[in-house]
């Protein structure tokens, strides 16, 4: 099993630290700066080898220089963002495996949020690294991709074991869960997690990683296909995707 080390920066923003104990291999995933990187792997004793990428916004790329420049690490990204990934070295698409140490990550090309987002998907950790694409109780705007896109990407996600640990990169599930009350105010299982949510934020704790049984149960952009929320919205008769495109609207307003 990968150990995983979690680094809040920014304001809402989650880098992962990913080490191989067999290999002495470590990652980071979405460095959106460099020093609480290098902060966390001298506290820790690893030697950062790889950068792994799941699309190009700034606030994930934004350390790629430097921490390369400090390590010499290899810096991972999509094929078809080798453009606009600062310092890529090895390009991956759909399907690809890729070998880190030990462990190896299937990759799911997943655009929506960006037209070039990846994910990796490490099964023998049950750990998946989906950037912006899949949150806690939501998902990425909408900002180069299409709403039917986006759909059949959070397909690829959903089909994911149920306990796959979904490692997303940003802290917005309190947010999203008050979005995804109004949209199911009678989903039992929303209500009980977001009383776990409110709780740990008011402790000062993350609400990452979720599970993807808990996606399933009330993630209402996961749950665009299910009978109960297309009745929440009036929606009984559309497809899942123009349910997903209306749920993506609303929440764009929320």
């Amino acid at each position: 099993m990968l150990q995983i080390h979690q680094i809040p920066v920014l304001s809402d923003n989650y880098i992962y630290l990913i080490h191989d104990p067999v290999s002495q291999d470590s990652a980071v995933v979405d460095p959106a700066v460099s020093e609480p990187v290098l902060a966390a792997l001298a506290e820790r004793g690893w030697r950062l080898t790889h950068i792994l990428n799941t699309h190009h916004h700034g606030d994930h790329v934004g350390g790629n220089l430097e921490l390369k420049a400090r390590t010499g690490c290899t810096i991972v990204g999509a094929k078809k963002d080798r453009h606009r990934i600062p310092g890529i070295d090895v390009t991956v698409g759909e399907g690809d495996t890729f070998r880190f140490g030990t462990a190896e990550a299937r990759l799911v090309e997943v655009p929506g949020h960006t037209l070039g987002h990846i994910a990796y998907w490490f099964a023998e950790s049950d750990a998946l690294f989906c950037g912006d694409t899949l949150f806690a109780m939501g998902c990425g705007r909408l900002f180069e991709g299409t709403a039917e896109q986006m759909w059949h990407s959070l397909m690829k996600l959903k089909a994911l074991p149920g306990n796959a640990r979904v490692f997303c990169a940003h802290e917005y599930t309190e947010a999203n869960g008050r979005f995804a009350l109004v949209v199911e105010p009678d989903n039992q299982a929303l209500i009980a997690r977001m009383e776990v949510v409110v709780e740990r934020r008011r402790q000062g704790r993350p609400t990452v990683p979720s599970s993807m049984a808990e996606e399933w149960a009330t993630n209402p952009f996961l749950r665009s296909d299910q009978p109960a929320l297309k009745r929440a919205v009036g929606m009984e008769n559309r497809t899942p995707a123009d349910v997903f495109s209306e749920l993506r609207r609303r929440k764009d307003r929320f």
